[in-house]
């Protein structure tokens, strides 16, 4: 269909900050055009693709280049108004371990958000106060050697109990055995958290018998587990592994079956914040929408968790600032000391980031895509700080976890601290789902049209002209129909996973 002339074209190109060197192209642009921005004429140098960087004024070489109103690196030469401005021009400052100091970089007034009781949702609520987004029954296992058989028991009893609760899952990983110290502990706090899960009305373990993970040892980790609802065993005791599998499943199904859906406020609802695969429209589009989100359940008592630590490299200063408290200011620079340390202890620059992916889509710097990603926290003050595969607690505002950029692994870990729906927002699309309920929110409308079995929400309207108020009232509106029963795309496509975080050597 041909456009309408009598239509405005949306702008061509946005300034993020007004203290910004570069603006985002919205479209190709071709070298010659014109832009209008800021009441100025900029004559584009060259051809530059969607998502990627013109050059607002004459830059410097070693001129650091600022984009959200904060340096994403320095200029490599000088490069000339109107220019593109990518990774042939543009070079990250990130280098070694950063010093950061309570007095400069903290301590100072998080944005109050407006307390408000926010709609409720139909929830699970449990024993002990928590509220799930689904009443599944859950199959975990200690190691990979049984990993076939928890899928066996699993595919054979989401059949048989079909409508009695609302699934029936099995989450393998490889690891559990030829592990060592601190690795062996981190894979079995793991698992006892997500065995802890509000999302999981009963939860079977399967362990094989003789591996390093034992089962008595993970079920002594984890002392929060409701022991009615939990049903364990190894495979080399049992005669018959499958139909013992089957037989504590149909007792867990009877108890969790009982359950129903009841109102429940927001300040229940704790919300995983993640991206994966951005472009360069993410920390315009959805991720400052998903920032909203946050902030609504923030201000309503909820707690929305931010991880990919990684991916604050470069923007810690604005979480820090945001700080409660001087333990949390520490407890957040220790975490981000520590990963910057774990990059060099492995030889590796800390800046060993953007993804190819990310690249293409117009990212050039780990702290262009940092200050990005941090746009999913919203505003809302920084309350509590997590280690990997600690459970957040029950607190108004933003918590962070500790939790590598990997997509797997981090939104495991983000279901492992207690979220019970998350929002993944992408500008390159993947068909990955996990435990909890995963939305997953186009940067672009490009991407949702192509990807309409994989996107639940194009957030990519917002370039186009819709406000980001009205599309965040569109996506609160989703995230409670979801948090009520309604399945997300990955749940209708059947893609559930989960990944450890392996840091140790194997035997």
């Amino acid at each position: 269909m041909a456009a309408n002339p009598e239509l405005p074209l949306p702008p061509a190109a946005h300034v993020v900050d007004p203290l910004d060197d570069v603006a985002v192209c919205l479209r190709d642009l071709d070298a010659g055009a014109t832009l209008r921005i800021g009441g100025r004429e900029i004559v584009v140098c060259d051809a530059i693709a969607a998502g990627h960087k013109v050059a607002l004024r004459d830059i410097g070489a070693g001129e650091a280049i600022r984009k959200f109103g904060w340096p994403i690196g320095r200029a490599r030469g000088a490069i000339a108004q109107g220019s593109w401005v990518h990774s042939h021009n543009l070079v990250t400052q990130l280098a070694g371990v950063e010093e950061f100091d309570f007095g400069a970089d903290g301590g100072q007034a998080a944005t109050a958000l407006q307390s408000v009781a926010g709609t409720p949702f139909l929830g699970y609520r449990r024993k002990d106060g928590r509220v799930g987004t689904r009443n599944e029954i859950w199959i975990l296992t200690t190691v990979g050697c049984v990993n076939r058989t928890a899928e066996r028991i699993a595919r054979a009893a989401h059949e048989r109990y079909a409508g009695r609760v609302d699934g029936v899952h099995a989450f393998t990983h490889p690891f559990g055995c030829s592990q060592l110290g601190d690795d062996l502990g981190r894979t079995r706090h793991l698992i006892g958290a997500l065995a802890n899960h509000p999302n999981a009305g009963g939860v079977l373990i399967l362990g094989l018998g003789c591996e390093s993970n034992q089962l008595a040892a993970l079920l002594a980790d984890a002392p929060g587990l409701d022991r009615e609802r939990l049903r364990a065993f190894t495979a080399q005791s049992a005669e018959d592994e499958i139909e013992e599998g089957l037989r504590a499943v149909e007792e867990l199904v009877a108890i969790a079956e009982r359950d129903q859906r009841t109102p429940c406020p927001l300040a229940t609802l704790k919300l995983g914040l993640k991206c994966g695969g951005s472009d360069g429209f993410s920390g315009i589009s959805a991720n400052p929408l998903v920032g909203r989100i946050a902030d609504r359940v923030a201000a309503a008592g909820g707690t929305p968790i931010l991880t990919e630590i990684p991916e604050v490299f470069g923007a810690e200063r604005l979480l820090l600032g945001r700080a409660v408290s001087r333990k949390v200011f520490d407890d957040m620079v220790a975490v981000v000391g520590d990963f910057r340390r774990y990059y060099l202890d492995h030889g590796l620059p800390i800046h060993e980031n953007p993804s190819p992916g990310n690249i293409a889509g117009g990212i050039t710097t780990l702290e262009e895509k940092s200050l990005g990603a941090v746009q999913k926290g919203g505003r809302a003050p920084l309350a509590q700080v997590l280690r990997y595969a600690d459970q957040a607690a029950a607190a108004p505002g933003l918590a962070l976890l500790e939790a590598p950029g990997n997509d797997a692994v981090s939104s495991t870990a983000l279901v492992a601290a207690g979220a019970t729906v998350l929002l993944f927002t992408t500008g390159r699309g993947t068909p990955l789902g996990f435990p909890a309920p995963t939305l997953k929110i186009s940067s672009n409308s490009a991407l949702a049209a192509k990807k309409p079995r994989w996107i639940d929400f194009d957030a990519g309207r917002v370039l186009g002209g819709t406000s980001l108020g009205a599309a965040s009232d569109e996506l609160m509106d989703l995230v409670l129909r979801t948090a009520s029963g309604q399945p997300t795309r990955s749940e209708v496509n059947d893609e559930r996973e989960i990944a450890i975080w392996k840091g140790g050597v194997t035997l």
